[in-house]
């Protein structure tokens, strides 16, 4: 009768923890968001900062506007600091893991997020080039990236990997064809990576976005805009900060259960 006692008390603790403010409290945790200076990405890193991280902010071109962007995220009070790199780049991820690690401490959480231009184009219109580039950022950014910070998260047994993924591979979205198989490959990776990973603690989950207004979509059609609006079930754009809350969701120890997942932010465009 004790041992079932002492097991019903540690469920009870155990869910009292899950349900606490703590649980999805980052404070203590460093976390970087890659491409976070605009877009969905800045949404993520106000989110995690939010949440209590210190949030490392990255870019690689517009220095201007990335300075401003988190000049904005400082006076809200949150706790971090921006370095710019190039994340499709070996010498480049190592320098940065280590730069954030001299600065902020070491890196806790990484969502992959950075993104080249993404046109649409015929596939005989895609030459190798451009499959390249996609390649560059959605499977050796991430193999990369996980390659610099897994020995501290190894070492503490604790350690969140967001990768940043797409509707569009379950949609078949035409005339998108590189895009959706390098996103593909994040997507199969991301479930390895998850079951490779869990005896560390470490969870690994994709979050895939819907079509969500950003700047990079300012002179997109609006005849495209209608057509994709009126297909979503919630029958309402989402906002980047849709995106925000379950990055910091998965980041946090409430989520602590949870790994190789693709979870859609896209107000049920893809049920089926």
């Amino acid at each position: 009768m004790k041992s079932k006692a002492k097991s019903s008390s540690k469920v009870s603790q155990l869910v009292a923890d899950r349900l606490s403010p703590q649980a999805t409290s980052l404070a203590g945790r460093v976390a970087l968001v890659t491409g976070s200076s605009k877009g969905l990405g800045r949404a993520m890193a106000l989110a995690l900062g939010a949440a209590g991280a210190k949030v490392a902010v990255n870019y690689c071109n517009g220095k201007d506007k990335a300075e401003a962007a988190f000049a904005d995220y400082t006076a809200r009070g949150y706790a971090g600091g921006l370095f710019r790199a190039d994340v499709t780049r070996e010498s480049a991820v190592n320098k940065l893991v280590a730069d954030i690690g001299r600065k902020l401490g070491p890196v806790d959480i990484v969502v992959v997020n950075a993104t080249p231009d993404q046109p649409h184009a015929s596939i005989e219109e895609y030459g190798w080039d451009f499959h390249q580039q996609m390649l560059d950022f959605f499977v050796k950014s991430p193999y990369l990236l996980a390659r610099a910070v897994l020995p501290h998260m190894k070492q503490q047994r604790w350690g969140r990997i967001v990768n940043i993924g797409t509707e569009n591979v379950r949609l078949g979205v035409p005339n998108f064809s590189a895009y959706c198989a390098a996103k593909g490959a994040q997507a199969a990776w991301s479930a390895s990576m998850a079951r490779e990973l869990a005896p560390w603690n470490i969870t690994v989950n994709t979050v895939c976005p819907g079509w969500i207004p950003v700047e990079r979509h300012e002179n997109d059609p609006q005849s495209a805009k209608d057509a994709y609006l009126a297909g979503i079930p919630m029958q309402r754009w989402g906002i980047p900060a849709d995106v925000g809350g379950i990055v910091a969701f998965l980041a946090s120890e409430a989520a602590s259960f949870v790994t190789g997942q693709d979870i859609a932010v896209n107000g049920g465009n893809t049920v089926n």
